[in-house]
């Protein structure tokens, strides 16, 4: 029988000294940031013994990892792979945090029927994230990884300055010009009211072919699955059904793990959400960049309702990847570094990634070799301590 891998496990990070860090928002949810320390073996590095000093050198930086919609933490620690947090420790980068933020699987908050926004984690889940790290690494300079609408999300906190302080940021697959392939258009403009008026469905979950049989839940299930005759696994085709528009969508099929491409472990991953932020998504593909979803909205008056406005004033700079076959993100970050370019000469970087999707350049099996390597170079140039990488051949 084939192993099963945990769900939330942290068997992927058995080196580092893991702690939780608890902290509620102002609009009274309750997140958590957890740690990751590593004791380099006396380089530098502030692992288990290492205290919360500054130090001026890169293995002193902070490095903040970031999650997107339906999946979680998890997606950094996998032990199925050489992860994000582990590869970061083994670079010079010893203290790694990731944030759980509102949007993270391991909360319920994704399928009740409180709607929240992008402008709501702008505003109220980044800043005292940043404050309760700030808390306890002092000035150190902080660097972050973002994924897919954790990129989006926290792109608009940075230029909508709820946060700042940030030494380098890198947006996997979409930053603040959101852009879908035709089909995934037409799902953004209609399947929010389909879905919660036509069918009755509160969320969608990856794991609707394990509902009970003929339930609305398994006939829909059933009916993705019949036009992704891709692979035999229910919780990609809902995946691809959910985020994208490809047989599959989030992924190039071969950049996974055999481990990662089972039913229970990607549902584990990629988990339920409700359609309020496709509304706000839908938005920002009709206006070509990160709006405001509500300009109405009396919480969020201190945020723009154009989110690049302020663009060639961000100081951070930031690497944009995307992969040359993401079917979800399509060329987003593309274009977005042409207008921050163009508003800001030559401080901010683009890259694609060949042969990779949207959500592969984190939990590909190969990720540590074709992609990582490319963010640590970005980051460490920031902190003024390596020169320009040049990457080798990318495997396809």
């Amino acid at each position: 029988m084939e192993h099963r891998i945990p769900r939330f496990t942290l068997d992927g990070v058995p080196d580092a000294e893991v702690t939780v860090h608890p902290f509620a928002t102002e609009d009274d949810l309750g997140l958590k940031l957890t740690r990751f320390r590593h004791d380099h073996g006396g380089d530098g590095g502030h692992g288990a013994g290492g205290g919360d000093e500054v130090d001026g050198r890169a293995d002193g930086d902070v490095v903040l990892l970031l999650h997107g919609l339906t999946s979680s933490s998890d997606i950094f620690v996998m032990p199925e792979i050489t992860n994000l947090v582990t590869f970061l420790h083994r670079n010079g980068f010893a203290d790694v945090w990731t944030l759980d933020f509102r949007m993270s699987s391991h909360f319920p908050y994704d399928i009740e029927t409180r709607g929240s926004t992008l402008d709501d984690i702008a505003h109220y889940d980044y800043p005292p994230a940043l404050a309760e790290i700030r808390r306890h690494v002092g000035e150190r300079r902080i660097h972050v990884i973002a994924h897919c609408l954790g990129s989006l999300s926290f792109s608009m906190s940075l230029f909508g300055g709820a946060v700042d302080g940030i030494a380098s940021l890198v947006c996997n697959s979409v930053a603040l010009t959101p852009r879908v392939p035709a089909w995934s258009k037409v799902k953004l403009s209609f399947g929010a009211t389909a879905f919660e008026y036509l069918l009755g469905l509160p969320y969608i979950d990856p794991r609707f072919s394990d509902a009970p049989p003929f339930s609305r839940r398994w006939l829909l299930a059933k009916a993705v699955s019949a036009f992704h005759p891709e692979c035999r696994e229910p919780a990609c085709h809902m995946q691809s059904f959910m985020w994208g528009s490809g047989r599959p969508a989030m992924y190039v099929h071969r950049n996974l793990a055999r481990e990662t491409h089972t039913h229970e472990r990607l549902a584990d991953l990629n988990g339920a959400t409700g359609v309020q932020y496709y509304r706000h998504v839908n938005k920002m593909v009709r206006a070509g960049r990160a709006v405001k979803c509500d300009l109405d909205d009396p919480r969020h008056v201190g945020l723009p309702e154009d989110y690049l406005e302020r663009a060639a004033e961000i100081g951070t700079p930031i690497l944009l990847l995307t992969g040359d076959r993401n079917n979800v993100f399509a060329d987003s970050n593309i274009a977005c570094h042409r207008i921050l370019d163009k508003a800001a000469p030559g401080r901010h970087e683009l890259q694609i990634l060949p042969g990779y999707g949207h959500i592969d350049p984190i939990i590909g099996k190969n990720a540590h070799i074709d992609v990582f390597p490319r963010m640590i170079d970005f980051i460490k140039r920031q902190a003024g301590v390596s020169e320009p990488w040049q990457p080798a051949s990318m495997r396809t």
